[in-house]
């Protein structure tokens, strides 16, 4: 005998389950911005130690550029250094030769995030940051909004959520350095500006994007694709090892500054 089943009775549940994971994200120890591989790693590593995470993504899925591979294959390209957390999240990998390994786009971006929801990291998505909050010269929470109120350029005031530390790994885009830039607050870069990407060179890509993995301003970390953003490193094109090692020394360095780290 199935359940008797009132369609109002279920738009209870999804509101009720929704909002009072909302209302318990609103103070957090980490923001994470972006929900790429790197952001995901960040968000797995972090709540495995205990942090409480939110993530928030503009976009209505996770994954990034994940999803569409190279030129719309769906595959993605690691390095060995990378083996050991791809064996973690359980994405199978294929060697394909020279220290490269292969694996299937879909199953990588699925895996990732289903194992930083396990590990107890809150995901939004359709969610953007449009500005943050400062105090005494330190970050300290971020201002968000639905994305489809900003893409319909709807006159909707946003809401906040307080944060210890916020990573910034929306990709290309740098959206968290560049709303501080925008505002003329100096990072902690060589130019104190965003430099900009480089043209595409995956090698020393890969090398920049975890040398440069740090703190850029008080209580504001970067990691992946932005990192190479903010400081003038060359983009990589479809290989994702970089943002996965990227996004796992982002949350050591985090954990270490709230005083969870080794």
């Amino acid at each position: 005998m199935y359940t008797l089943i009132e369609d109002v009775e279920i738009t209870k549940r999804i509101i009720t389950s929704y909002y009072n994971t909302f209302l318990d994200s609103l103070e957090v120890d980490v923001v994470i911005v972006g929900g790429g591989p790197s952001g995901l790693t960040a968000a797995y590593y972090l709540a495995k130690t205990g942090v409480k995470v939110s993530l928030f993504e503009e976009k209505l899925a996770v994954g990034g550029g994940m999803w569409g591979g190279g030129i719309a294959c769906p595959v993605v390209v690691f390095q060995s250094e990378a083996l050991p957390i791809i064996e973690t999240f359980g994405i199978h990998a294929k060697e394909a030769g020279e220290g490269y390994y292969t694996a299937n786009a879909i199953e990588a971006v699925c895996k990732t995030a289903s194992k930083a929801l396990e590990a107890g990291a809150q995901i939004f998505t359709l969610t953007m940051v449009e500005d943050v909050l400062i105090r005494d010269k330190k970050l300290c929470g971020v201002v968000i909004n639905s994305t489809p109120v900003k893409t319909a350029k709807l006159h909707v005031d946003p809401v906040t959520i307080g944060s210890k530390v916020v990573l910034d790994a929306t990709g290309h885009e740098s959206r968290v350095c560049s709303i501080l830039a925008e505002k003329g607050l100096e990072l902690q870069t060589p130019s104190r500006r965003i430099a900009g990407e480089g043209p595409m060179h995956a090698q020393s890509g890969e090398r920049f994007v975890l040398e440069n993995t740090k703190e850029v301003y008080p209580n504001l970390y970067v990691c992946g694709m932005a990192v190479n953003a903010v400081f003038g490193g060359p983009r990589m094109g479809p290989i994702f090892g970089g943002m996965y090692l990227s996004g796992r020394k982002a949350a050591e360095l985090i954990a270490k500054h709230l005083g969870r780290g080794k």
